[in-house]
């Protein structure tokens, strides 16, 4: 946190009077476009540097196994395809028509899992920046406490046991 310290020159030397901090605010707005335009753009903009490797994490997770289940979807179909044109295959005697379009539904869905997980990362990522910029000077006080106590009520000419909680913030 920066701070603005206000200095004096008492008989000749300089001397500090007052010490008032400086409150940074982070636009939401900033946070956002930079994490739409660079994925963990934003979170630096935040001064949250532990969170981009786990943005660059889940969105490279989430690609690899888009990649790869689509090499594999595509070996097994064009594997299916020559089948279908009547020339042999590396899995000619290893699966059945059948079994070869199980696979590649199997592929094609898994595929189509990682492109939508990975979009939920590119959009939580933008989603996270701003969360924490809306949050950045959100005063976290140590003395917040709440506290619970039993006591006796007068209701209408009747007593009645009731618990008062006190919030301190």
């Amino acid at each position: 946190m920066k701070a603005i310290v206000t200095y004096i020159f008492l008989f000749g030397t300089l001397t500090s009077l007052a010490q008032s901090p400086l409150k940074e605010i982070k636009s939401p707005h900033t946070a956002s476009i930079l994490s739409a335009v660079l994925p963990g753009a934003g979170q630096f903009y935040n001064e949250k540097y532990w969170k981009i490797p786990i943005v660059y994490g889940a969105m490279g997770a989430a690609l690899y196994f888009a990649n790869d289940n689509n090499k594999n979807y595509i070996n097994y179909k064009s594997a299916l395809e020559s089948r279908n044109n009547g020339q042999i295959d590396q899995y000619n005697d290893i699966y059945s028509d059948t079994q070869l379009l199980t696979i590649i539904d199997f592929y094609q869905r898994n595929r189509d899992i990682s492109y939508i997980l990975l979009a939920a990362a590119y959009v939580l990522n933008i989603v996270d920046a701003s969360v924490d910029a809306h949050l950045f000077d959100f005063d976290i006080n140590e003395n917040l406490s709440v506290r619970a106590q039993p006591s006796i009520t007068n209701n209408f000419n009747r007593l009645q046991p009731v618990i008062s909680f006190q919030i301190n913030l």
